[in-house]
């Protein structure tokens, strides 16, 4: 896997790149004090998602991902599997579950659902996250675990 080049603007070509955790951190969380405390966040988010045994796609987007020297935070989508209950996570992975709490504890925007609300479908709900705030569309950044 390979991540591409930033385009003029500083953010990746439109689409869902994926890579592995150690591509995508030894990228996009390096270049700044900044960017390597963000990279701990990022890599601790993963570890709580997937330790719930649920996580079925992990999808980073925003600032993080673009060339910005001093992104805000990292924003995180998670798409979790049909049977996944968060009522029932204690401790850190319930955190990470709830937006506010999920700011205040790991320093991201973390956003989620279940496979089965993907109304528009899995692919689609992934696409999602490439529009700006602004309008138009970034890359955004899928971590892949294992062979991809």
């Amino acid at each position: 896997m390979s991540l591409p080049p930033f385009m003029d603007s500083g953010d990746l070509p439109p689409g869902v790149h994926r890579a592995s955790l150690r591509e995508a951190l030894d990228r996009f969380g390096i270049a700044s004090a900044r960017r390597k405390a963000l990279a701990l966040r990022l890599e601790r988010i993963c570890q709580v998602a997937r330790a719930s045994g649920y996580l079925a796609r992990l999808v980073v987007f925003g600032s993080f991902v673009t060339s910005e020297p001093e992104p805000n935070d990292v924003d995180v989508f998670l798409l979790m599997e049909d049977t996944f209950d968060a009522s029932r996570l204690t401790g850190e992975a319930r955190l990470l579950f709830d937006h506010a709490a999920a700011q205040a504890h790991f320093g991201g925007s973390v956003f989620w659902l279940r496979r089965v609300a993907a109304l528009a479908g899995e692919q689609a709900t992934i696409e999602y996250w490439q529009v700006k705030r602004g309008g138009g569309r970034r890359g955004v950044g899928e971590i892949v675990w294992g062979s991809a």
